[in-house]
């Protein structure tokens, strides 16, 4: 799996012209997932995406979790995450996880997320979606199962 994390002040996902997802200060997801991904993975990385330390104390230092601050999720699927533009100029998706086994993942992702956060909006997976965010920072982590 494969995860853009970006601490944002609002952000917010349109399917054709219409608000499908909405969040206030908190963290936007993006996921993608691999060929060799499985749901046995997912809770280590809803673990690790609640407790990130990553926004701002009193003093300034990223020393708080997305519970610490009352934050928001917003949980965009993004098969294009798994690109590979090693060869020529078409980038390859092979890599990335089969639609069904995918949004699999995702939908189990959003559901543990939610045990965990009361607010967490998503987009729709597959469809064309238009992303807008306003990153707070910026501040961008990117998480890749293969570095675990």
């Amino acid at each position: 799996m494969r995860f853009v994390i970006q601490r944002v002040n609002h952000a917010n996902v349109k399917i054709d012209g219409e608000v499908v997802g909405n969040i206030g200060h908190g963290l936007l997801i993006l996921f993608g997932a691999g060929q060799d991904d499985t749901e046995e993975m997912l809770p280590k990385y809803v673990d690790k995406i609640c407790k990130m330390r990553i926004f701002e104390d009193e003093n300034g230092k990223t020393n708080l979790s997305l519970a610490d601050v009352g934050g928001e999720l917003l949980i965009v699927s993004q098969f294009t995450l798994y690109a590979d533009c090693r060869k020529g100029n078409r980038p390859s998706f092979t890599n990335a996880g089969a639609p069904d086994m995918a949004n699999a993942l995702y939908e189990k992702f959003v559901a543990m997320c939610r045990e965990r956060v009361p607010k967490v909006e998503t987009g729709r997976f597959g469809a064309d979606m238009k992303v807008s965010l306003e990153n707070d920072g910026p501040f961008t982590i990117m998480i890749d199962s293969e570095d675990f």
